[in-house]
């Protein structure tokens, strides 16, 4: 008699049912805090204190720090408060842009989350071999298909189990215990010599808060995927601000203090080169797999999205196999540009979202919103988000005195609430 397997539950686009939603503000605080953690945080925090001939901002370590706090509590505010809406209506994020993009509206950032998934996931695999192959010796081509092989397994188990059964019980006390000891060797080495504060500009000053604004934004068009499993709201919030809050800050910090500290070396060779560093570095790549599930999964359900009949293993596996070949061909020089097209895309998108759901709708969205109109859009959300896109780019390169992140949210939130007033 043959044995059969079961396949773990998939909650596509539909409602999450309450009898599923279990997961408490310690889980929230676990996942989150886990994904803000990983060697790419490592690599956008160096940009902080690179020089700008190396494309960086110049910033001292005290500066860093501040701008590393300061950026994460706006990014895991907007983060966390998008994650409501994922918890109180059970869906998942691209299905939460339905009722004000319209249906068929909602397909076009559904496409770009889509491509940038498939983004993160490649840039994961690719930090993940590098610094596998700095460890072992073995060239980093096979430990990119090893990682991205496990990473698809940890989308196919699903987000529940990846968080209390790995994040809690292991990986999380692994990375916690590597990031103490990288923060306690770089503290005490006494080997910066840059001033704490070399009076950066405001403007510098702005355009780099927006690169730490840029990591827990690029997070928002997943969230609800996870945050829908919710117990309740408050655990939601709660978990994803505090658990990112304290990763974001912490790994930009320590990105920038690492590259002082060893200006001539990739950021990987810089955690080797610390004692025991390359213990650290092990411990951190043991957590870092869950980015890579986290992109590949979001983007199996973002894909159901668009066309919810196929089975979301079988998107999975396509997303892996794809992101497995463009690591293995596509260097990483390009990342911070990467980022800052990141914030300039998801930025609108996450006003019109919150605008949308708090304000226009009143807290709640119905079912013939979200499922029953099938070809609506809405030109309200998308002349917003094209106008918020283009003022994004315009804050960045004409008034970058100001920044860019809090402006493009206030033209873009008022910009849509006006026009959802007058166009209904």
């Amino acid at each position: 008699m043959g044995v059969k397997i079961k396949s773990p539950p998939e909650w596509g686009i539909d409602r999450v049912p309450e009898r599923i939603k279990e997961l408490r503000t310690i889980d929230f605080f676990v996942l989150w805090s886990s994904l803000g953690i990983g060697l790419l945080v490592f690599e956008a925090g160096a940009f902080l204190s690179r020089p700008f001939e190396e494309w960086g901002f110049g910033l001292g370590l005290g500066e860093a720090f501040m701008v590393s706090l300061l950026g994460s509590i706006i990014g895991s505010f907007l983060l966390a408060a998008v994650g409501v809406i994922g918890a109180r209506e059970s869906i998942p994020t691209m299905v939460s842009l339905r009722p004000g993009f319209g249906i068929f509206g909602s397909y076009l950032p559904t496409i770009l989350n889509i491509i940038q998934l498939v983004g993160w996931a490649s840039f994961e695999l690719i930090i993940m071999g590098e610094a596998a192959e700095s460890l072992s010796g073995l060239p980093s081509p096979v430990w990119i298909l090893l990682f991205g092989v496990w990473a698809f397994i940890m989308a196919i188990w699903g987000p529940s189990r990846v968080v209390r059964e790995w994040l809690e019980k292991f990986a999380i006390w692994f990375v916690y215990g590597s990031t103490i000891w990288i923060t306690y060797m770089i503290l005490t080495s006494g080997g910066i010599s840059t001033p704490v504060f070399r009076g950066t500009d405001l403007s510098t000053f702005l355009l780099a808060l927006d690169l730490v604004i840029a990591m827990p934004v690029s997070w928002i068009p997943l969230i609800s995927d996870y945050n829908r499993f919710a117990r309740k709201p408050e655990d939601s919030f709660r978990g994803t601000f505090f658990g990112y809050l304290l990763a974001n800050t912490w790994f930009y910090f320590l990105g920038a203090a690492l590259y002082l500290l060893y200006p001539g070396e990739s950021i990987v060779r810089s955690i080797a080169i610390l004692f025991f560093g390359n213990v650290a570095l092990l411990l951190i790549l043991v957590d870092e797999t869950d980015n890579a599930f986290a992109d590949i999964y979001s983007a199996a359900v973002s894909l159901q999205n668009i066309n919810p009949k196929v089975r979301q293993w079988i998107y999975a596996l396509a997303v892996t196999v794809i992101s497995i070949g463009i690591a293995l061909t596509i260097p990483l020089r390009e990342y911070e540009n990467f980022l800052l097209l990141i914030g300039a895309s998801f930025i609108p998108v996450t006003a019109i979202l919150l605008v949308d759901y708090f304000i226009v709708r009143g807290k709640s969205y119905n079912d013939e919103l979200l499922y029953k109109k099938p070809f609506s859009v809405r030109p309200q959300a998308i002349i917003t988000w094209i106008v918020g896109f283009i003022a994004y780019n315009v804050f960045v390169s004409i008034y970058p005195v100001m920044g860019a992140t809090l402006p493009t949210l206030g033209v873009t939130a008022l910009i849509y609430y006006v026009l959802s007033i007058i166009w209904r």
